[in-house]
């Protein structure tokens, strides 16, 4: 197919951009491979003065999709290639997975002559954060500040949360001193390194000087007063949340509390919490906040309450199942995870979490030749690899694995 005239092979890039731009917004990458196809069929992709692959990067970005975003970002001649590009591809490659990518693309970005943006910058510390690498979060940061870099408060704030999740609470304390203004981001990243590297009362002199809190604020200080087993302070503060200040329990709210239930071993609170889960989710129950509720009964000791949320959960992850053949695995009901295995592989794929939890159960309940059974479908049937079977080695299940390869 050729088109007949300059103005009509503009028209259509500006109306293949836009489409492609809806697919971003909705994450609907289906759709967005059809115009992909589309777009190579009749060649309209092929002059980098449409922008076309441009735009198709964004949406691969976007729908998570990093191994098509890849291929067209390397598609793109560098003559045509922003600042824009380079972090949309970072930030894509960080988000999903691969943050040591996210850092060599950043360095190649230097190495090419492109010059970072603050947003830029944002993808980079995220990238350090996720990896848990202090003395790369480090190196950039002192060269941010050597290029005249980086005082916006987005990037100060994500320079904190690198090291605060490195653990280095002295140097993010020195960065939140050290800025001009702060949003409420910035507080929240300061408590939540407070609740966890200082403790409750540490982070509750932060709570209590931050000059406007959001709900993430509040759960992270309620989470760390029940986590540290301080029922009567997390359940003050979660009643001013709720009743004074007409804050909502979001989803994300509900998983944080469960899990500082879980950990803790606080069923009155967990229950408590239960009851406006079930309020939320009248039609249908979260995915996440049905797994923080199975968890969180397993860990207190209901396991049957446990499995009644289990049954009651209209959809199940791996994650979900996992975390009941755990909870029955640790309670001593090897028999009821064999039963429910079958079940289990027609809903997720197992993975390695999940035979650690079926072999424990088999170990716990003396069910030898059931174990081996399983033992050996690792790799015949569902195509673990033998490396990812020492990581029993390690795990709870030690004792199983030398039994079952005796036997």
């Amino acid at each position: 197919m050729r088109w007949r005239t300059n103005c009509t092979l503009a028209a259509l890039s500006r109306q293949y951009r836009a489409l492609l731009r809806a697919c971003a917004r909705q994450s609907s990458l289906d759709i967005g491979k059809k115009l992909h196809a589309i777009l190579l069929t009749t060649g309209l992709a092929a002059s980098p003065n449409t922008f076309l692959r441009n735009t198709l990067l964004h949406m691969y970005s976007a729908c998570g999709c990093t191994c098509f975003a890849r291929k067209v970002f390397s598609e793109i001649p560098h003559s045509h290639k922003d600042t824009v590009d380079w972090t949309t591809l970072m930030g894509s490659l960080a988000r999903h997975g691969m943050p040591g990518d996210a850092l060599r693309l950043f360095l190649e970005m230097q190495n090419v002559g492109m010059w970072p943006d603050d947003v830029t910058m944002v993808c980079v510390f995220n990238a350090c954060a996720r990896l848990g690498d202090a003395v790369a979060g480090a190196q950039v940061h002192v060269w941010m500040v050597k290029m005249g870099l980086g005082f916006g408060v987005s990037t100060c704030n994500a320079v904190m949360d690198m090291y605060v999740k490195c653990g280095l609470m002295g140097e993010a304390r020195r960065v939140f001193e050290e800025m001009n203004e702060w949003s409420v981001v910035s507080w929240t990243v300061i408590l939540a390194g407070a609740v966890k590297w200082e403790g409750v009362g540490s982070g509750r002199s932060v709570f209590d000087e931050m000059p406007a809190r959001n709900e993430v604020a509040w759960t992270i200080m309620i989470a760390g007063y029940v986590g540290d087993g301080f029922t009567r302070e997390g359940f003050s503060l979660l009643g001013e949340m709720v009743l004074s200040l007409g804050l909502g329990l979001n989803y994300v709210t509900l998983c944080s509390l469960l899990s500082a239930c879980a950990q803790s071993g606080d069923l009155v609170m967990g229950k408590w919490i239960h009851a406006p889960a079930l309020k939320m989710m009248e039609k249908e129950m979260d995915i996440m906040v049905g797994t923080a509720l199975v968890d969180m009964y397993a860990k207190c000791g209901r396991i049957n309450t446990a499995f009644q949320v289990f049954e009651k959960m209209p959809r199940r992850n791996v994650v979900a199942w996992n975390c009941m053949l755990s909870g029955l695995a640790m309670h001593g009901r090897g028999n009821i995870v064999l039963d429910i295995f079958p079940q289990m592989a027609k809903e997720a794929m197992p993975d390695d979490i999940t035979f650690t939890a079926v072999l424990s159960a088999c170990s716990h309940s003396g069910l030898v030749d059931q174990g081996r059974h399983y033992f050996y479908k690792l790799e015949s049937v569902y195509g673990l690899s033998p490396k990812s079977r020492t990581l029993f080695l390690y795990g709870g299940s030690s004792r199983a694995v030398g039994s079952f390869r005796r036997s």
